[in-house]
């Protein structure tokens, strides 16, 4: 099957077309930090009682606990995320000389990472505790790591197959499988007992954020006239 051009632009969304999500991803992005910084009452209480229910949960479930541990902390662990980033990135620069796409990978998930690690700090939230822990974690729990990279990561492998005009089937199952990783690592999280429910949520909105923003980006670069 004949693939299009790395650097074609029929297949790449433009600027102007993600500019609507773009702004809603970001208001609802704030209106949630707002919300988490400054310990807005019903949140916190849903927060809290949805916690408390997954994690009875795990105590007594510790075969799907161990399996949930496995999927967090291996499958879905950002380091696992960034390293088939990584090599994505690898495979478009040496198979296909797409040496700029390569570089649009690489720095959208940095940026993800930095923006993850500025917020956890400057939000610096306190995780979940538990007298009987199913797992640990480090660092303020303000937004999900784990949800926000996988997120960035699966938007991005996602962009990539489209704009090589990935066909039907890859197609489909590239999308349950990025589907079934960003919900999943989320659902593990909170199940785990290390991270509330919004922190989750955040996760997944600023980490959607930054694919789109990407994605636009891209999309200008790649319809910019080349001299």
């Amino acid at each position: 099957m004949h693939s299009p051009p790395t650097d074609s632009p029929s297949r790449t969304p433009s600027p102007r077309a993600v500019a609507p999500a773009a702004l809603v991803l970001a208001a609802a992005c704030v209106v949630l930090l707002l919300l988490v910084a400054f310990s807005w009452g019903p949140l916190i209480t849903l927060d809290a009682d949805i916690a408390r229910a997954t994690h009875r949960w795990a105590v007594d479930e510790p075969a799907l606990t161990r399996v949930f541990r496995i999927l967090s902390d291996w499958v879905w662990d950002p380091a696992t995320m960034r390293l088939l980033c990584l090599a994505v990135a690898g495979w478009l620069g040496w198979r296909h000389a797409a040496w700029w796409a390569a570089l649009w990978l690489l720095v959208t998930c940095a940026v993800g990472t930095v923006l993850q690690q500025g917020l956890k700090a400057a939000v610096d939230r306190p995780r979940p505790v538990w007298p009987d822990p199913v797992d640990t974690a480090h660092y303020s729990a303000f937004p999900s790591g784990h949800a926000l990279t996988a997120t960035v990561v699966c938007g991005l492998l996602l962009g990539v197959l489209r704009h090589h005009g990935a066909g039907p089937v890859l197609w489909r199952t590239a999308v349950t499988v990025a589907v079934v990783s960003v919900v999943g690592v989320g659902l593990t999280r909170v199940w785990l007992g290390v991270h509330w429910p919004s922190d989750v949520v955040g996760g997944w909105l600023l980490g959607a954020l930054v694919v789109t923003l990407a994605v636009a980006a891209y999309g200008r670069w790649v319809r910019a006239p080349r001299p």
